[in-house]
């Protein structure tokens, strides 16, 4: 039987078409079931409607409320396995044949195959050095390039002092055309008939949908921000909210960008001279590395994983400034400008992610599967298999250690070190008690005295409880720390 194939919002680009025909739903009620950033809402749609425009006749393009509408009865039908759970059960009680998954560097198979090998903790390092020999990017024979795997100590610059941007060209954006007006247009009117409740800024769309749109933003990014990435890659400034960072979260998440060829792209200016080394393997470490990882972490650890794992009893409701962008009414600089920037652009770079917005949540202990659904649905790249790993293991230490060993919490010296931030800040990074007091700085405090007795075992947390010991004014700070009001 010929059939066709399904193909949903992360599938979107050639990686995924072989060819035949093709059906594309574009379905209401994926954008009403929680509360949306306008901004996701807005590139979710743009992308399938330039999808189907792009396919031409050789696709059933459906605008309706649900899925069902369009796939219940047939039997002609076939999909490349989705990127959810939700998805797949959703194929997988209906007539479908299941095609692997796409779109990845590591294949679920080779995954499984790896996987089955370990003994212990599945660790990223491990992973990503196999996905190195098996691929062979990035390797001198049976060596890493330049002879080591990690060039993370060359990486971790602080901003330039004095600095307001990092002085780089701005990235290259894409051209609004008709097909996003429409969306805007349709968006009112939704949020209008209460059929959707989005929240923040709807700015002219930044960040590519469409495969030609993606490889313009990838030789954008060589050409303009690579050799910058490494080593301010964990740096922030509060005038440039790009840094060197590439954007393509997007395009990856989307389909429309093949992350192989972004590696490869990358690599290959290693090759020609034209970038360090550092830059370059930092940039495949997040891509061939931490993306593929979570990726296969989502479906390894289990359908429950997001739901199961409270293992610091965290039970705090996100607060009003986080459900709705208020950062106006957020005191600290640097969570102001988090926040602020994922108000305007429904995005943050990854140390915003964890080091400002994760940090606060873990200090504060706020409901971990609230925070990933909250991820999900504010930033642009948000999908279902992206955030549970990066939220409830890595930046909540909700799972006790499964993803990564130890919390990632800080006082508000990193912060200080790595931005600009506390310069026109109300509160000073190097006080802990009283009016001035660091609300990052005393809440790490006050965050290791309540999860001290969960974390006592931990090896890598004996010198930071070993520290709050010898706190002379500890009861005081936990004190002020529990009746603080407000961000």
């Amino acid at each position: 039987m010929d059939r066709t194939r399904l193909i949903f919002a992360g599938q979107l680009g050639d990686i995924f078409d072989d060819g035949g025909p093709m059906l594309l739903v574009e379905a209401r009620s994926v954008f009403g079931r929680h509360r949306m950033h306008r901004a996701k809402a807005h590139v979710m749609l743009s992308a399938i409607r330039h999808r189907a425009a792009e396919l031409g006749s050789r696709v059933e393009f459906h605008q309706v409320d649900t899925y069902a509408e369009v796939i219940d009865g047939r039997t002609d039908l076939e999909v490349i396995d989705p990127t959810s759970y939700e998805a797949r059960s959703f194929v997988r009680s209906r007539p479908i044949e299941i095609l692997p998954s796409r779109g990845f560097i590591t294949t679920e198979a080779e995954f499984a195959v790896w996987a089955g090998g370990r003994k212990g903790r599945l660790l990223m390092e491990d992973f990503y050095r196999n996905t190195r020999v098996r691929t062979g990017l990035l390797m001198e024979g049976d060596a890493p390039a330049g002879g080591q795997w990690n060039y993370d100590h060359d990486n971790r610059k602080s901003p330039p002092k004095g600095a307001v941007t990092l002085g780089l060209p701005e990235p290259w954006w894409p051209v609004e055309d008709e097909i996003d007006a429409e969306v805007r247009v349709d968006l009112d009117r939704w949020q209008a008939e209460g059929l959707v409740d989005l929240v923040g800024q709807d700015e002219p769309r930044r960040f590519a949908v469409t495969g030609a749109e993606a490889q313009l933003a990838l030789d954008d990014f060589v050409a303009s921000r690579l050799n910058d990435f490494g080593p301010f890659e964990d740096a922030t400034l509060t005038g440039d909210w790009t840094m060197a960072h590439s954007l393509l979260s997007v395009p990856m998440n989307l389909g429309v960008l093949d992350p192989r060829h972004v590696v490869d792209t990358v690599a290959a200016e290693y090759s020609a001279g034209r970038a360090p080394l550092a830059s370059v393997e930092g940039f495949v470490r997040q891509v061939m590395g931490w993306r593929d990882y979570v990726w296969h972490l989502y479906w390894h650890l289990g359908e429950g994983y997001r739901h199961s794992n409270n293992f610091l009893g965290a039970t705090v409701d996100l607060p009003r400034e986080f459900v709705e962008l208020d950062a106006a009414s957020i005191e600290a600089n640097c969570l102001h400008h988090a926040i602020d920037g994922v108000d305007r652009h429904g995005w943050a770079h990854h140390i915003q992610r964890l080091m400002i917005i994760g940090n606060w949540a873990l200090q504060r202990g706020y409901d971990p599967v609230q925070l990933d659904r909250w991820f999900t649905d504010m930033f642009v790249d948000g999908t279902p298999w992206v955030m549970p790993a990066n939220v409830i293991g890595m930046s909540q230490h909700a799972d006790g250690g499964i993803v990564a060993t130890k919390p990632y919490t800080s006082g508000g010296a990193y912060i200080n070190k790595m931005s600009d931030h506390c310069g026109g800040c109300r509160f000073d990074p190097k006080v802990r008690l009283g009016p001035k007091a660091c609300p990052f700085t005393a809440g790490y405090w006050a965050f290791l005295d309540r999860a001290a007795p969960k974390l006592a075992g931990n090896h890598r947390m004996a010198q930071p409880l070993a520290g709050l010991k010898r706190l002379s004014d500890r009861e005081q700070v936990v004190h002020q720390e529990a009746l603080r009001d407000g961000l």
